[in-house]
Order: C-alpha cells, then structure tokens, then sequence
C-alpha cells in the first residue's frame, strides 16, 4: 500500500467539490494512511463533519481553540497533549503528521496561504507545519485564470509548496474551463511522489523532454507528437527526491516543474547545445525527448508559397543520445527511451550497446500522448518490465530502479 504507516492531514474548504474530499479521504485509508481531517466553516456548507468522520475513522478538526467534532472535552486522552500544555491547539498537533493536503483548496485559500495569514483552523496549521505540503486549487476557471490567482499559485511554488493543477472540463456554475479539482488518482500519486525517500540528494540529473522543431520556412516546421509528459514526470519526481534536476525541454503546454532548473529549446541542435553546456557536471542523463531525426538542408527564409512546394531535401539532426554515450566518464550513467512498433527487447539491445547507453526504456507509440505510461527497462545484464501507471508513478517506478541498481 502506497501510504502504509503515514499520517495525512486532509484540509477541505469550500468549494463545491467538497464532496469528491470524502472520496479522497477513502483512497488514502485504503492505501494505508491514517487520515485526520481540518474542515473549514465553509466545507460545512458542502460536507458535514460526520460524514468525514465515518469514512477517516478519527474525529474532524474544525476550530483550533475546540475540541475534537463530537467529542467532548474531559474525555480527551492526556497523551495528546503537547509538551507545552496546548492541548487544544489543533495546529500544534500538526508536527507529528507525514504530510499535509489541501483538496479542494478555494481561491480565498490559496490567497491566505499566498499571504502567510492565519486566521482559522487550516491557514493555522498550514503556517504551523514543516513537512511536505500539497495544494489542490479548485474554482470558477474565470477566478483561476485570473492574474492575482496565477500570482499567488506562484507564489506557493516558490514558498516550497507543491500544487495539483486543475484539470479541464464542465464545471458547478455550468461553464466550461480550467478549474475542476484534478482527480484522485492525480493527487494521490503527487502526494506519493512527495513522501518518497531523498535518496537521490547530491545527485545531478540531467532530463530531455518534448518534441524538437525543425523549419522548413518561418512558419512551417517537421516535429512529432511527442507531449513531454514523460520528461516532465521525470524530472518532478527526482526533484522529489532531492536530485538537483536540470530539464532541457522542447516545445509543449506544460508548466515547469517546481524546483527545476528548466532550459526552453526549439530544434535538436538547441537541445544538442543545451545538454552539452550541462552534461559534464551531471551524474545521470535521461534522454526522455523525441527529437526530430532529420532537418531540411537549407530551410527558406521566407515562406514557401503553396505552388511552390516540392519535394525537399532534407539531412541527418544531431544523435544526442549517441553523443551523451560517447562522451561519458565513468561515473555518469546514460539512459535513453526506445520507441518501437511493434516493441522489440533485441532491437532495443542493440540501440543500447550502439548508443553505449547504460539503461533503454522500450515503449511504444501510443505513451506518446498518453497520461499513462508502460514499458520495460533493459540494463546490459537484465530486464524489467514496467506496469502501465500514470506517468509520474512510472517515473518513481524508474528511478527506483535505478537506485537499486546503484546507477
């Protein structure tokens, strides 16, 4: 189980999703995890404590200066108490906890946390608490696109909080738009991430994502569907465990992960250039992009008119991979991503031995896109094959490996 042994503070605000908290609340005790909820005055609105308490199995925090939701005051165990008497100080309490999650989190919340106020139960805490904090914002997309919102979504990141983004689609007040609150399986896999053990502190990696650009004209360019997801869930999770990460990302939608030194590229020359500039001082390369294999051998300078358009002659871009195998010492590891249709351990061998990579993950075509990810990592001397997770339990799954093999 996922969170065997941990202990989770759950905060839900008022939000409409409320409700999908409940259900979050029964994931995390399914996979292990003793859950005490803090529950906002406007929660309440939405969800009443009781139902929290039944599915949690604890008492619901809803006031610092009261006692436990149903529970009355001269039957409160002394152990509970702090060292420094303040047994009814909820926040207090938080120390003991493995993480704090805040889902749904409202735009009113994620403001006061931006702000470092403390006014109630959940802002309290959340100032009182040390270890891994993780916000899920949910709202109106018009209040979530809004400049102040983005301000203070940054801000958090920069605070050292980790944030869920809001997924896409039919929203409470019947419009369409970003602010739904990312689904269960998204939070529960971020909150592992952030549990995970800093067993990669002191180490360097370098990661490649994305698709790469090569124009024929100003306005026309050769790519692929690469989305960089896997790149991306790369990076986050060994930033996750203390890596110090640099991300050599090509063109996609995505947002930077937190505590990643991102570097933006276009064509697989700038992507060659940039991992290059990094490599000498990295431990561990990832080369996770999909660069673009071939570039048209002299690209127009103006746009090409339609009844112009004919066959073009086109040359070979740089092998990063190969060049990162050639180039490394001793103490570096290479690890490179084989795409193959249908997949194929010996092609991907030999990809390996001709690329002097340490490590292939063989996939296939349809992870390109995908929000989930399976495949198999194949050392020189072994295998193993990888089950289809979302992207970033993939990622974990990876560099647990890895570590295991003292790579």
């Amino acid at each position: 189980m996922r969170f065997s042994g941990k202990t989770i503070l759950l905060g839900v605000t008022g939000s409409i999703a409320a409700y999908k908290a409940v259900e979050l609340c029964r994931q995390l005790k399914k996979e292990g995890a003793d859950v005490h909820i803090l529950l906002s005055e406007g929660a309440k609105n939405f969800v009443q404590p009781l139902s929290f308490q039944a599915v949690s199995g604890n008492p619901v925090m809803e006031n610092q200066f009261e006692n436990w939701h149903g529970k009355e005051k001269e039957s409160k165990p002394e152990k509970k108490k702090e060292k420094n008497g303040n047994a009814g100080m909820k926040h207090i309490n938080a120390s003991t906890a493995d993480a704090l999650l805040i889902a749904p989190a409202t735009a009113n919340l994620v403001a006061k946390a931006a702000a470092g106020l403390a006014d109630e139960l959940l802002t309290t805490t959340l100032q009182a608490f040390g270890g891994p904090v993780l916000i899920a914002p949910a709202m109106n997309d018009v209040m979530y696109e809004h400049q102040v919102q983005h301000r203070n979504i940054r801000r958090l990141k920069d605070l050292g909080y980790a944030i869920v983004e809001p997924e896409a689609g039919d929203l409470a007040c019947g419009r369409k738009g970003q602010g739904r609150l990312a689904s269960s399986e998204k939070i529960l896999a971020r909150l592992e991430s952030l549990l995970k053990p800093q067993d990669l502190t002191g180490k360097t990696i370098l990661i490649t994502a994305g698709p790469t650009r090569e124009y024929l004209d100003p306005v026309r360019f050769i790519s692929n569907a690469s989305s960089g997801k896997m790149g991306y869930a790369l990076a986050e999770a060994a930033a996750s465990r203390g890596a110090d990460v640099t991300l050599v990302s090509g063109p996609t939608e995505l947002r930077p992960p937190a505590n990643v030194k991102t570097v933006y590229v276009e064509t697989t020359t700038q992507m060659q250039a940039a991992v290059s500039k990094a490599f000498k001082k990295t431990d561990v390369f990832i080369s996770a992009a999909a660069p673009t294999d071939f570039t048209p051998d002299t690209p127009s300078k103006k746009k090409i008119a339609k009844d112009r358009i004919g066959a073009i002659a086109v040359k070979s871009t740089p092998d990063i991979l190969a060049w990162t195998g050639e180039h490394k010492k001793k103490n570096q590891v290479v690890i490179g991503f084989a795409l193959e249709a249908p997949a194929s351990i010996a092609k991907a061998r030999r990809k390996m031995k001709a690329k002097h990579a340490d490590a292939i993950v063989l996939n296939g075509p349809e992870n390109l896109a995908s929000e989930k990810a399976a495949g198999t990592l194949i050392f020189a001397k072994n295998q193993k094959k990888l089950a289809k997770t979302s992207k970033l339990e993939f990622a974990h799954t990876l560099l647990d490996a890895l570590v295991q093999t003292d790579a």
